[in-house]
């Protein structure tokens, strides 16, 4: 039986309760890790393109210093979806440099870290034979709940 198609809007109202309990930077962390578990969807069919990985960076570098600024973070957004648009058809590629593109966005608006979860989803959805595909979303789901859930039992430490 052939996979269903992948959606990327649905409510989750538990994933929400746990993002509300988290703070900001925690959120980046969360987005940037989800991100990052997708990225070698990209990087093997796209190894001399660094704009999602760069996004991540950016990310990364926010994290650690609480540093903002717009323009950077909006560059580093955007060439990473760019970097999506060029990979062309929808494949696991396509769906990671977009979740590097939202990871970033989390540093100028925290609720842009449901974006990375969700691609990364997709990008595991494509990834996937027919019959593995649920199933590999569901694990990937629980990986998601678990990391917030201990990002937010380490926030303040």
């Amino acid at each position: 039986m052939p996979k269903s198609k992948f959606k990327l809007t649905f409510k989750d109202e538990a994933l929400d309760q746990l993002m509300a309990q988290a703070d900001h930077r925690t959120l980046g962390m969360w987005a940037r890790d989800c991100a990052e578990r997708v990225m070698p969807y990209f990087e093997q069919a796209h190894p001399n393109d660094p704009r999602p990985r760069q996004a991540l960076i950016t990310l990364q570098s926010w994290i650690n210093t609480g540093e903002f600024s717009m323009k950077v973070i909006r560059k580093a957004s955007l060439d990473s979806h760019a970097a999506a648009r060029d990979v062309g058809a929808d494949n696991p590629a396509r769906s990671a440099a977009r979740a590097a593109g939202q990871a970033v966005a989390t540093a100028h608006v925290r609720t842009h870290a449901v974006g990375p979860s969700l691609y990364a989803l997709q990008a595991i959805h494509r990834a996937s034979d027919d019959n593995a595909a649920e199933e590999a979303i569901a694990k990937e789901r629980a990986w998601q709940y678990q990391r917030l859930m201990d990002l937010i039992a380490q926030e303040g430490n």
